[in-house]
């Protein structure tokens, strides 16, 4: 009866990769998702405006030590906004003086810097409604996060990561399906949208 050799950790690596490359072209066979399809898809999505869904999707709350979990360990420059991300509480004052661009989205007052959406916790105390305390990727377009949250979640969905309700909010089976996607694709799995999962999605 003859014993398994342990691998070497080079063939350890060779065997992982290979098994993400089966399960990559599994999933290209079974789920295609091509270019024109997933234009079809954003178009869904251009006027799209979030709700908030309290009951549905629990809003986080504010935590001035927060900090995103594993972050520390995401190699890359592409990761430095989350790496260095900790909420802030200020005023309406405050963000408008700091800030271009300040909007009320799916219940809550975001503002935009450098490709990034963040929560402005304090701006309103009144709307404060956050399913996710960290940066949101959406390029140098600007757009609006709920709308690139929508169409992230629309291509997921027809790839068969994504299992529930578009609704713009980057809520835990989104962040669950960005998880899967990216570590099916070889990313680094940050449950969020970050610059390498919305290029390696074609919406980059």
């Amino acid at each position: 009866m003859s014993v398994a050799q342990p691998m070497s950790p080079v063939q350890e690596r060779a065997e992982k990769l290979q098994r993400t490359r089966n399960l990559r072209m599994r999933r290209e066979r079974t789920l295609p998702v091509n270019g024109k399809a997933r234009r079809h898809l954003v178009q869904q999505h251009a006027n799209f405006r979030a709700q908030p869904k309290p009951q549905q999707v629990p809003a986080v709350t504010y935590n001035q030590n927060y900090r995103i979990q594993g972050s520390d360990r995401w190699q890359g420059p592409q990761y430095e906004v989350f790496r260095s991300y900790h909420p802030e509480w200020h005023d309406q004052g405050w963000y408008r003086s700091h800030y271009n661009r300040v909007e009320l989205i799916g219940g809550g007052y975001y503002y935009w810097n450098n490709g990034y959406w963040y929560p402005a916790w304090g701006y309103s105390p009144s709307a404060q409604y956050y399913a996710y305390d960290g940066p949101i990727y959406v390029g140098h377009h600007a757009e609006p996060p709920d709308k690139v949250i929508a169409d992230v979640q629309g291509v997921l969905q027809e790839m068969g990561y994504y299992k529930g309700e578009v609704d713009g909010l980057l809520g835990p089976l989104t962040r669950e399906a960005l998880t899967a996607y990216q570590n099916d694709n070889g990313l680094t799995t940050t449950a969020a949208i970050d610059q390498p999962t919305l290029d390696s999605l074609g919406m980059g």
